[in-house]
This record gives C-alpha cells, sequence and structure tokens, in this order.
C-alpha cells in the first residue's frame, strides 16, 4: 500500500483513529520483541538532574540519538535492543546544551544548539560524522539566535529555525568548505510575540508532502507556516478550527503530520494537502499527563517520543524515550 492511500484512510476514520502504518508487526522485529521505552544515562552531577529535548533517526531506523539539554550530552541508542550510550559526553566541543537533532542519508547527525551560543564565543551548531567525527562547530554571525530545531531538505542541506527571531538557517558543506547562511528571514510576515523564556515561536520542522517547501511550528501562537524552498517565502497554512498551541516537534509521512504539543500532552495528527497550504485535523490523543513530550521521530512502524522531564524543577530517573504506535 502507498503512503498517499494510507494518508486517505486515515482521513476516513472516525475522529480519534489513525490509520495503522503498513508494518508486519509493531512489536517485533527480525523475531525480538521490541522495548516499550528506552532508558537514557542521566548526570547524577547535575543539581537540575537531566532534561532533554531532540531525537534523530537513521535512515536504517536501527539508531537513534537523543539531545540533552542539561550538559549537552549526545545519547546513542539501538532501536532492537533498547541498547543505549553516552555517544558525547557533556562539554564536547564547546556544548554546553543541546536541542534539535537529526540526521541525513550519509548517517551524519547535526545538532542544533538552542542559546549555546548566545552571549559567548561558543558554537550554535554542530555537524558530526556517523563515526563521531566533529566535522563542523559554527557560531552565527547573529547576537541572539536560539536554534531550535533542524530538518534536511531535498538538496542536502541542513534547515534550523530559530526561535528568538522568524528566521531558518541553511548548513551545508559546499566547495570543502561547512557554512551556515541565513536562508530565510520573515520578519515582515511572522508575529514574533515573544523572545526567548519559557514559550517559544519557530521550532519544529520537516519538508513537505511535495518537497517543495518547508512546514514550521510556531508554538506560542499554534500557527503552522509554509516556506517555500525556491523563494524563501513565508505563508500561513490554513489549520482550520484545530488548537496547535504549544506545537513543538512534527513528523511527517505522506500527507500525514504529527504535531507534538508537549505541555498541552497532546499528540495532534493533521493531513497536509500536496501544495502545503491546508492541514486539517484527523485526530487528537491525548498522552501521559505525568510526560512532556518534546518531539518525536518514525522508527520501524513506531513514533520514538522524547519525555524532556522539563515539568519537572529537578529531573528525577527514570529518563526515557516512549515507543508509541502509530495505531490508537
Amino acid at each position: 500500500m502507498n503512503k498517499p492511500l494510507i494518508a486517505a484512510l486515515a482521513l476516513a476514520l472516525p475522529l480519534g483513529l489513525v490509520a495503522a502504518p503498513a508494518q508486519a508487526d509493531d512489536d517485533h522485529d527480525d523475531d525480538h520483541p521490541r522495548p516499550s521505552s528506552y532508558v537514557l544515562d542521566g548526570d547524577p552531577t547535575d543539581e537540575f538532574g537531566s532534561k532533554f529535548e531532540g531525537i534523530g533517526v537513521t535512515r536504517s531506523q536501527k539508531t537513534f540519538y537523543v539531545s540533552e539539554v542539561t550538559g549537552g550530552e549526545i545519547h546513542r541508542g539501538d532501536v532492537r535492543t533498547g541498547e543505549t550510550e553516552v555517544w558525547k559526553d557533556e562539554g564536547a566541543d564547546g556544548r554546553t546544551t543541546a536541542r534539535g537533532i537529526t540526521t541525513d542519508r550519509q548517517g551524519r547527525v547535526y545538532i542544533a544548539g538552542g542559546p549555546n551560543g548566545i552571549g559567548n564565543d561558543q558554537p550554535d551548531l554542530w555537524v558530526y560524522s556517523r563515526h563521531g567525527e566533529l566535522l563542523a562547530a559554527i557560531q552565527l554571525d547573529v547576537d541572539d539566535a536560539f536554534l531550535n530545531d533542524v530538518a534536511i531538505g531535498p538538496d542536502g542541506a541542513a534547515y534550523f529555525t530559530n526561535s528568538n527571531e522568524p528566521q531558518i538557517f541553511r548548513v551545508a558543506k559546499e566547495h570543502g568548505t561547512w557554512s551556515a547562511t541565513l536562508w530565510a528571514d520573515a520578519g515582515d510576515t511572522i508575529d514574533v510575540e515573544i523572545k526567548s523564556g519559557e514559550i517559544f515561536n519557530l521550532g519544529g520542522i520537516v519538508v513537505s508532502p511535495g518537497r517543495g517547501a518547508l512546514i514550521v511550528a510556531q508554538g506560542n501562537t499554534g500557527q503552522l507556516w509554509r516556506f517555500d524552498l525556491r523563494t524563501t517565502e513565508a505563508t500561513p497554512i490554513d489549520i482550520g478550527e484545530a488548537d496547535l498551541t504549544n506545537a513543538d516537534g512534527l513528523v511527517l509521512r505522506g500527507h500525514t503530520l504529527w504535531v507534538v504539543r508537549n505541555f498541552a500532552h497532546v499528540l495532534t495528527t493533521m493531513r497536509i494537502s500536496h501544495r502545503t497550504s491546508v492541514a486539517r485535523l484527523i485526530s487528537e490523543r491525548m498522552t501521559d499527563p505525568d510526560r512532556v513530550f518534546t518531539t518525536a521521530k518514525i522508527a520501524r512502524g513506531r513514533l520514538l517520543l522524547v519525555d524532556s522531564k522539563f515539568d519537572e524543577q529537578v529531573a528525577e530517573p527514570p529518563y526515557e524515550v516512549v515507543a508509541m504506535k502509530l495505531r490508537p
């Protein structure tokens, strides 16, 4: 069954139901059961415990990476066995915090630094090879960039959202050198209501179904934006009566968009039109009220959601990535 047909079936289901993905068995992989959650190592020396935000999954969907806000550690896990490890230690390559994270077709790992480079000379973002070699550590020519999330575009470049301004930065290796450029500035279109603090503007980002645009979530207003990859123009996506406040991470497959709404404790499922001009509500699923999920990625028929611990002043273990079937 092809992806558009799956999305069409999902749209036809009653509210609250989501069509299952084409997967022979969601709970087993190579005849071995997969864990319902993945436990991450915390930092016992941090007075605030460990808190997490981003997740990236490799193309093979066998390995995932999770970013730690407290300290900037990068964790790596095996989707099949549940084994995890600290892949990059606290403070590695000038990183004291980390936010969005993703991988490209070559297995390279891209990390958004959030406020890591604000008020200092530290990097705002990093790129690593799949073997862990540092390929780039870049500080942007912007005073207060808060790089929140990252997605790989059709051109192979990485696109990072800035939560402090309505901007997207493009990162790529060209002519043998890694560089970051301000790709889009939508200051004339998008109203930045709150700068920094607890409520963020532009955050989650994915490539549109037709691969001609980027879909970006604005969490504090509950709006989705379309950034044209050819012109960089930003236009609002018509979301109808859907409530997308607290929108954080975005996950797209075919024309189905999952919106992780952190402090709202809701996973909202939308159907995106081919031209990315309209998004309509399919379902809303309440998530665990004792967890604040920030974002997710699909891995072998399941969503892997990051339990951030943002609701705990002092985070306490267990620290987990939670697996959820793409069905009720």
